[in-house]
């Protein structure tokens, strides 16, 4: 079994990725156009802070101190989704800035996704391992959807471009 501080430092890791998904969907909710992506961002955004609220009260139960800090990589990751929406411009078709928001989204979410499958495999106290595996179970679920709406946003933009288009193409 893992020891106590290595339990606590592979939670802290979790209690880092769940602030950052909490700050970036709550970010993306900003970026993207579509009324129904945000209102999904923001409910992920409070699922995430309830998240790590409960990792962080798991540490205390384990006597540790809980991280109380989203991470250095998460903090690039949103610096460089606005550096990416300033450099392509919002006058674009609005629907392609959602796809790429999405895809943004979807990469965090395979990160989140594959740190939680890493903790599950090790030997975590019982308490611990029953949290990390609904929370992995959790992020695979966020992860589909993610992808799903991805793959909604795509055809809605391709939709939009085929009929802003092809009027204009003359046979």
């Amino acid at each position: 079994m893992t020891d106590r501080s290595d339990a606590i430092a592979i939670i802290n890791q979790l209690i880092e990725i769940s602030q950052d998904a909490e700050q970036g969907f709550l970010q993306s909710s900003e970026h993207v156009h579509d009324l129904k992506l945000k209102a999904y961002f923001l409910h992920r955004s409070h699922e995430a802070r309830q998240s790590y609220h409960e990792l962080q009260a798991l540490v205390r139960e384990m006597g540790g101190r809980p991280a109380d800090a989203a991470s250095i990589s998460g903090f690039l990751h949103r610096r460089w989704k606005e550096i990416k929406s300033v450099v392509s411009g919002d006058d674009g078709l609005v629907l392609l800035n959602d796809v790429d928001v999405l895809n943004e989204v979807e990469r965090g979410e395979a990160v989140a996704f594959n740190a939680y499958k890493a903790a599950s495999a090790q030997a975590l106290p019982a308490m611990a391992n029953l949290a990390v595996l609904r929370h992995l179970k959790a992020a695979e679920r966020n992860l589909d959807e993610v992808k799903q709406l991805r793959g909604f946003a795509e055809l809605k933009a391709l939709a939009v471009t085929e009929k802003t288009i092809l009027p204009f193409i003359k046979p």
